[in-house]
């Protein structure tokens, strides 16, 4: 087991390293030191100049972490059953306008109100993901192509939606197309404080809460991945789920029922994808505006490959992501192509995704050798035969 772990370990440290290799390369033929590259990166991404924590950095690597983690979850409860929910991108779109708009129009105490909008935009994301799991069961359409078209779908409702009926009254000559914004009885109040007690404590530097904070929806992301590890490890529908993926006509064979485990998995699936959105809109816009952060669900895909659909995984993963999305800030004002981030994430996901193939095929390789030196070491007992005529006569008698 621990030899498992330490291959699977490897594959993702191999693919950042041949990433960082390939992009080092694509650096110098680009004109630019590639050591002076990755210098700034982590100088300015990890550490400051005072030999500490550059906080600000962290936070913001954080607050990029949390949609994609809860995105790579949502992706990988289907993977769990060999279902590919590509339809993340659309399913929080549609679920974040709705609960902005819904949260906009009330008013009631915190308690209330910041459960309200969650609730509604899992609900929501949740509708949304059931009906391509509906087709597949009822009209034999692939989640794939169901779940991309319903991207499409829901990225021209909820352009229409927000310039119809859901949309700000504007003042005459103002063009910006946002909902109305949340009350603040309604937005989730970020952990700088937290921050302030660790720093008095530990001493980090370039502590400056009024630059940075920390959305204080990283608490739900935790107990989301939580409840995601609980319930596939120790639920029973987190045992029919992976035995529906590993084997799934074994697992209809033992009782369940494939169809219902289908919508099942794929409204659980929805309803995390609700909360996509959900760190930005009540940690940080505070509204839904047309420029509202996009490609978090497609991200989520590559996160949840990284992280070999495993919660703490796929965390590590989301930090990764966040790390090179803010390097590439970095990177763009010391007039280096921030490009290179996007290639460089290109090339781990190809990395990881073939890495995880050779690998597996690796630790196959080794349990099947393992098992025939087994069975030739084992002593088999010699064949015990037909009692001779002496044995019979002695019996008879």
């Amino acid at each position: 087991m621990k030899r498992r772990w330490l291959w699977s370990l490897l594959a993702p440290l191999a693919a950042v390293l041949f990433a960082l290799v390939v992009s080092g390369v694509l650096l110098w033929a680009s004109g630019h030191n590639p050591f002076e590259a990755f210098s700034e990166m982590i100088r300015h991404g990890i550490f400051s100049d005072k030999q500490g924590f550059r906080v600000d950095s962290l936070i913001s690597t954080i607050n990029r972490a949390i949609p994609l983690y809860l995105s790579a979850i949502a992706v990988a409860i289907g993977f769990k059953m060999g279902l590919f929910n590509i339809g993340v991108e659309g399913q929080y779109k549609i679920a974040v306008l709705v609960a902005a708009s819904l949260g906009a129009a009330v008013t009631l105490p915190p308690i209330l109100h910041v459960p309200l909008i969650v609730i509604t935009a899992m609900l929501v994301g949740a509708l949304w993901s059931g009906i391509p799991g509906l087709l597949k069961v009822t009209r034999g359409v692939h989640e794939v192509i169901s779940t991309i078209m319903m991207n499409f779908i829901a990225t021209g409702l909820a352009a229409y939606l927000l310039a119809t009926y859901f949309r700000r009254v504007n003042e005459p000559g103002e063009l910006v197309i946002e909902t109305n914004a949340i009350p603040g009885s309604g937005l989730v109040p970020s952990l700088n404080s937290w921050i302030a007690w660790i720093d008095q404590r530990l001493g980090f530097v370039d502590l400056d809460p009024g630059r940075q904070h920390l959305h204080g929806f990283l608490i739900a992301a935790i107990i989301v991945g939580v409840a995601y590890h609980y319930m596939v490890q120790r639920t029973r529908f987190g045992f029919e789920l992976r035995a529906s993926g590993i084997n799934p006509g074994a697992a209809k064979a033992s009782g369940v029922n494939p169809n219902a485990m289908v919508v099942k998995t794929m409204v659980i699936s929805g309803a995390i994808a609700g909360l996509v959105g959900m760190s930005f809109l009540l940690g940080f816009f505070g509204k839904y505006t047309i420029d509202f952060p996009t490609m978090l669900g497609f991200d989520g895909i590559a996160v949840a490959l990284l992280g070999r659909n495993h919660p703490v995984g796929m965390a590590f993963g989301a930090l990764i992501f966040g790390w090179f999305n803010r390097s590439a800030q970095i990177l763009d004002l010391r007039g280096i192509p921030k490009e290179i981030v996007q290639i460089m994430l290109g090339i781990v996901i190809l990395s990881v995704v073939v890495a995880y193939a050779v690998i597996g095929r690796v630790i196959e390789r080794r349990e099947i050798a393992a098992a025939h030196a087994a069975l030739e070491d084992k002593q088999v007992p010699a064949a015990i035969g037909p009692p001779d005529a002496s044995a019979r006569e002695g019996g008879a008698s």
